[in-house]
């Protein structure tokens, strides 16, 4: 990885195969510190296995993954989200039957000692409600947080969600297909709320949505069958024939439009 500080992860020829078919051909990524980066591409990209690389939910076929210049090809799972690289899953994954602010203790227990204590009585969590408080805050929650999550919009528990993961502390947050299945208003909410809490933070973000990936992404990677398509700003790649192409019947006013 050299001596270039500015990039927090990097992979390496990152290869995976399954009986024969490469689902993630010798990608190398970057990203850097601070930066919202943007893996984009058709269905069956491999996007998604990529991430799964990533947070070793799957091991690599080949090459190398390199984070804040330590190599961790062959950490497992537990010992990834130690380090830092905490992934938010395409669906909701919050405890329906608790309180949106019981959700937030429960994931700021990983830093107590204190994480499967569950036999305690919850006032044993009481000193962590400054701080759960402070995150249903800084995602715009703190009115609901003695709200039953079940009874949560759904934007409304994606947003739980970004508030979970960052209880964890993440040096680096992976949001994988975060407006999915969402109304527009909701796309537009949780939009301006993955800008608002990138501040000081790095996402690696599997997205769909084109106007999504064009209002926030400083940096997009494009994949398609596995392999990295081109690379660049938003101005870059939807400009780039290869990009257009393979977003089949996606014409180059559609992807300039989603800028708009």
């Amino acid at each position: 990885m050299g001596t270039d500080q500015s990039i927090i992860l990097e992979t390496r020829d990152l290869t995976k195969t399954f009986l024969g078919f490469t689902a993630v051909d010798a990608v190398n990524l970057k990203v850097t510190r601070g930066h919202i980066h943007a893996l984009i591409g058709p269905n069956g990209a491999g996007k998604t296995t990529c991430f799964n690389l990533l947070t070793k939910f799957l091991t690599p076929s080949q090459g190398q993954i390199f984070f804040d210049g330590q190599e961790i090809t062959g950490d497992q799972p537990a010992d990834i989200a130690r380090k830092g690289i905490i992934r938010s899953f395409q669906i909701s994954a919050v405890f329906p039957q608790l309180s949106v602010l019981d959700n937030v203790r429960i994931a700021l227990q990983r830093n107590t000692g204190t994480s499967f204590h569950f036999w305690r009585s919850d006032k044993s969590l009481d000193h962590l409600n400054p701080r759960a408080l402070q995150l249903l805050d800084e995602v715009g929650l703190a009115e609901f947080a003695q709200e039953l999550t079940v009874n949560l919009p759904y934007g409304r528990k994606r947003a739980l969600e970004i508030a979970t993961t960052l209880a964890m502390e993440p040096s680096l947050m992976l949001l994988d297909e975060p407006t999915q299945g969402m109304g527009h208003e909701d796309v537009d909410r949780v939009t301006q709320l993955i800008k608002q809490v990138s501040a000081g933070r790095t996402i690696l973000m599997v997205e769909h949505n084109m106007k999504v990936v064009s209002s926030i992404a400083d940096r997009i990677t494009v994949l398609a069958r596995g392999a990295v398509l081109a690379e660049g700003d938003y101005a870059t790649v939807s400009s780039n024939p290869a990009v257009m192409e393979a977003y089949m019947g996606t014409t180059q006013g559609e992807l300039e439009g989603a800028h708009a």
